[in-house]
């Protein structure tokens, strides 16, 4: 029997790699206040679901999930400046295909 773990869970696994992937990304963004938004956008997405994961109510964690889906949606519209804005090269933009 394996044990209940944040680590098991695919939505988180998923989120995980769209952080290390907005960082890599960003990292040569000399907007430091936009770059730190996106960061910090990105990063939610997987807190809230490990949130919600623990809080020990379903309920509870569909709530946490909503929240995540929200920061996605900001990670998302982030990404649209990022490209129109030229804040790093086309070729290392992420798109929304890459969620």
């Amino acid at each position: 029997m394996s044990k209940r773990s944040i680590e098991n869970l695919f939505i988180w696994k998923q989120a995980r790699e769209v952080v290390n992937l907005v960082y890599l990304m960003m990292k040569e963004c000399k907007n430091y206040s936009f770059r730190d938004q996106i960061q910090r956008a990105a990063v939610s997405i997987m807190n809230n679901i490990a949130e919600g994961f623990d809080s020990g109510s379903d309920t509870r964690y569909a709530s946490f999930l909503n929240i995540s889906r929200g920061s996605c949606a900001e990670v998302y519209s982030m990404l649209y400046l990022v490209k129109t804005l030229n804040y790093v090269h086309q070729k290392n933009a992420l798109t929304y295909k890459h969620y």
